[in-house]
């Protein structure tokens, strides 16, 4: 039996790659990371995807990541800036 795990966000990139291996595996695994990421909502996406693959899906929690408050990307760090770029130079 051949299988593989892919490293799975939920996202365009990485559901495509999900599809693919189901093609080219008998067992995939889809492994999600949970890093304290402001956009909860990515997570459920992945879960839901994996489901509708067919395949088994793993969320690993990040403990460490989460203690991290300097990144935008998670919950408690900084407001992520809202530009505008049509005023920006061509």
């Amino acid at each position: 039996m051949k299988g593989i795990v892919v490293l799975f966000s939920g996202g365009l990139d990485s559901t495509t790659l999900l599809w693919l291996a189901k093609k080219e595996f008998d067992r995939v695994i889809a492994i999600s990371f949970d890093y304290g990421q402001r956009h909860k909502v990515e997570l459920k996406h992945a879960k839901e995807l994996a489901k509708l693959a067919g395949v088994e899906h793993l969320i690993v929690d990040v403990p460490s990541l989460k203690r991290i408050t300097t990144s935008a990307l998670l919950e408690g760090g900084p407001e992520v800036p809202s530009e505008e770029y049509s005023n920006a130079p061509p």
